[in-house]
């Protein structure tokens, strides 16, 4: 067949578009199928991980990437059906995800280690954590970073690259907690009877355990003290409050006993004093001229 002065093989043309046509359909099934395979398997381990106790916010993350990862797959699989050199587009891809990576390294990091605290739990939300410098309650924690709210009401935001490279103290992740405090008393002072009056009002108090018992003893024999420690136990949520009451209670009945809680003292030598007190002495004893 001839048009416009080109010949035309209308068998081979015809071949030629069936050939293209269903390269294209197949690309479009394949497309299809394999994303209705992708989103099948990622919700099934998303449910996995939900029965697994994984924190929601790490596991919808983990589920979104699983999808993107198996959806890039299904594209370039569809593509190369149609004839597309798909390795140039890996190389594309690859070059593209490490310049982003070298740009957002910091960010990265922080998402990294916000991976690292949803998964293995060094604390959760509503703990009372010490982390670096800063402590409080664990108010959120997101990808990039966590919130604490100081007792002050203060709102510190910490990245989470800073909190796995550091020490976290979590004060409630165990449900008791013990109460140390360390009072100091005069060294002319009974030190059984103060020893037995801190462990009685110890016993005393209504939070406090029998068991572990209370216990007190001495510590330290410092400058100016016999300092006293006592180590008594009760539950998380009344440490504060048991701690500052025993304080006052042992402050008001040492006051009634008489027994004394010194204030840092120093004693001072100081050279020649003896001599310049004869000499002041014996200028007042030299009679004064009369004009």
């Amino acid at each position: 067949m001839e048009f416009l002065g080109f010949t035309f093989d209308i068998a081979a043309l015809t071949h030629n578009t069936l050939t293209v046509l269903a390269k294209i359909a197949l690309a479009l099934l394949i497309f299809v199928i394999g994303r209705w395979i992708a989103k099948k398997l990622v919700t099934f381990i998303n449910r996995m991980m939900v029965r697994s106790h994984l924190e929601a916010t790490a596991a919808n993350f983990l589920s979104r990437l699983l999808y993107g990862i198996l959806l890039v797959i299904v594209i370039l699989a569809a593509l190369n059906e149609i004839g597309v050199h798909t390795t140039s587009v890996v190389a594309i891809l690859g070059g593209a995800a490490v310049a982003i990576g070298l740009s957002l390294k910091d960010q990265l990091s922080n998402f990294a280690a916000g991976i690292i605290i949803v998964t293995f739990r060094p604390f959760v939300k509503g703990d009372y954590v010490q982390i670096s410098s800063y402590t409080g309650t664990v108010t959120e924690i997101t990808l990039v970073n966590t919130h604490l709210t100081t007792i002050n009401n203060h709102d510190v935001i910490i990245p989470n690259g800073d909190i796995t490279t550091s020490a976290v103290v979590n004060y409630t992740a165990l449900p008791n907690r013990r109460v140390d405090i360390t009072i100091g008393v005069g060294y002319d002072a009974d030190i059984k009877r103060a020893k037995d009056l801190i462990l009685k009002l110890a016993k005393e108090n209504p939070v406090a355990f029998d068991d572990p018992e209370p216990i007190v003893r001495v510590t330290n024999l410092g400058d100016n003290s016999v300092d006293l420690t006592l180590n008594v136990w009760t539950t998380n949520a009344d440490w504060w409050s048991m701690q500052c009451a025993l304080l006052e209670q042992f402050k008001e009945v040492f006051d009634s006993e008489k027994i004394d809680i010194p204030f840092p003292q120093r004693s001072v030598h100081i050279k020649g004093l003896d001599q310049m007190m004869t000499n002041m002495d014996q200028s007042q004893k030299i009679p004064m001229d009369k004009d």
